[in-house]
């Protein structure tokens, strides 16, 4: 295995990482909700009175973050190695799989582990291992 010693970024990561965490905790803290963004978007698709103002406001801090960060940081460089197929195909994908899911990987990965949730576990694990064998069959199978 080849480490690509330019692409590792610990102290990034780590930030963004903790600020998921303090997102997370003040959204469950202080509105009593779940920072899973699927079940966040999913209610502006069906909306209840009192409750979009919130969901817009995330969804804009989801947006504008990576806005801000290019103002302080410098233009983002973004690299996708996938033609527009397979980026609607894998979209399709992890939308039926958060259906089923009841959930997403924000949902259930971050916010359900910390609650101690045996159902985000198994859906963590399921959500990583079907993520594994995905890259495993498509760099080494096909």
């Amino acid at each position: 295995m080849n480490v690509d010693w330019h692409a590792f970024t610990p102290e990034p990561a780590l930030a963004g990482g903790l600020l998921i965490g303090l997102a997370a905790a003040v959204l469950v803290r202080f509105a009593g909700r779940i920072a899973g963004i699927s079940g966040i978007v999913g209610g502006l698709l069906r909306p209840v009175t009192g409750d979009r103002a919130w969901r817009l406001a995330f969804l804009a801090g989801l947006l504008g973050a990576p806005w801000v960060y290019g103002l302080l940081a410098g233009p983002l460089q973004p690299r996708i190695d996938a033609g527009w197929g397979t980026l609607l195909a894998a979209g399709l994908l992890v939308g039926i799989g958060t259906r089923y899911g009841a959930g997403c990987t924000s949902g259930h990965g971050v916010c359900g582990l910390s609650r101690l949730s045996p159902r985000s576990a198994v859906a963590t694990v399921v959500f990583m291992a079907a993520g594994f064998a995905t890259v495993f069959v498509w760099r080494h199978l096909l």
